[in-house]
């Protein structure tokens, strides 16, 4: 079985992941007007069930977690304790309800975007003695890995003794993370025990016997329906609309990090000439779209307290001047103008 989920990037979340990032922020003296800046999300709309979240928001919000606690262990561990197999939704039904255990993490692997994972996750691929999934980071934000690599394993001790149930024999599985000490390198659950590796891969191993083994509460016909809604909420989450919004999407992943629109078009899998007609058919262009969302992000982030000097270092400019200019062209007035204090 091999299964890859779809871009994170394309879909929207639930608000629960976003709302249990305001816990952690909370719990940690960090008013919720300063977690949530730039991210045109209020405390109401978290905890609204039915709000839905786009990825950009999510991670300005740890963006503002960790850019005012710092980048410290143990923040996204924290945060992903919060999480309950019912933040997952139908998923979860999809997952307990799979008639193997090795069904189960294809599920998991197919609908990876439904949950709060900036990951995309492949497998099982079944050797000998062990399974592995392979977890493929090239998606999360560099900024913010540690936080969401951290969040990642601790949602995992939180859902993987639910799906093998309480009365399973004895289980060792390993954890491994390229260039990522987490804060815990064993960890006993009940009769699960999680050795933690830093190694040059990202992975899950689990004991290839494991794969067949039934799950506790399989029900191949309530599967198969839960899969089936699990396809139709991914259909209706995914965000993007037009190669346009594609764009403004791959540029709020990484602000500091503006790529040219040569890397872009490779990224699409079209040449520049294409991407240019065919942003141009949709009435904007890559100079546009960038100044758009540098545009939109510098509002935010003059209004949230932040310096000129450091709204520049974020939208990746290295001269500040350069960034005066650019924010005068836009709006008329130097940023110093518009800055709140």
């Amino acid at each position: 079985m091999r299964a890859v989920a779809p871009s994170v990037w394309d879909v929207a979340q639930s608000s629960a992941t976003a709302r249990h990032v305001l816990e952690t922020a909370r719990q940690h003296g960090l008013d919720e007007p300063t977690c949530l800046s730039g991210t045109g999300l209020t405390t109401g709309d978290l905890a609204d069930p039915a709000t839905e979240v786009y990825v950009g928001q999510e991670l300005t919000m740890i963006r503002n977690l960790i850019g005012r606690l710092g980048d410290q262990p143990g923040l996204g561990m924290e945060t992903g304790a919060r999480y309950h197999l019912a933040d997952i939704g139908i998923l979860g039904f999809a997952l307990m309800a799979s008639p193997t255990f090795g069904d189960a993490i294809d599920v998991a692997c197919r609908y990876a975007a439904l949950t709060a994972t900036y990951l995309n996750l492949a497998g099982p691929e079944v050797g000998q003695t062990e399974a592995v999934v392979a977890f493929d980071d090239a998606q999360v934000p560099r900024d913010a890995r540690r936080f969401l690599l951290e969040r990642d394993f601790a949602v995992m001790l939180r859902i993987l003794p639910l799906l093998l149930g309480i009365a399973h024999a004895p289980i060792t599985v390993r954890v491994e993370f390229a260039d990522l000490p987490l804060p815990t390198d064993l960890v006993e659950i009940e009769n699960l025990t999680v050795i933690v590796e830093e190694t040059s891969r990202n992975v899950l191993a689990i004991p290839a016997d494991l794969v067949n083994q039934p799950m506790p509460a399989a029900d191949p016909q309530t599967a198969a329906l839960c899969i089936r809604q699990c396809e139709e909420l991914l259909d209706r989450r995914r965000t993007r609309r037009g190669i346009s919004a594609a764009i403004r999407t791959r540029l709020i992943q990484d602000s500091t990090r503006i790529p040219a629109m040569a890397t872009v078009a490779r990224e699409l899998c079209v040449t520049e000439r294409t991407l240019h007609r065919r942003l141009a058919a949709e009435g904007t262009s890559y100079r546009a779209l960038l100044d758009e969302v540098r545009a939109t992000l510098a509002a935010e982030l003059l209004n949230s307290g932040l310096s000129v000097e450091e709204t520049a270092r974020r939208l990746g400019y290295s001269e500040t001047a350069a960034f005066t200019r650019a924010h005068t062209r836009w709006n008329g007035c130097p940023p110093r103008m518009r800055r709140r204090d």
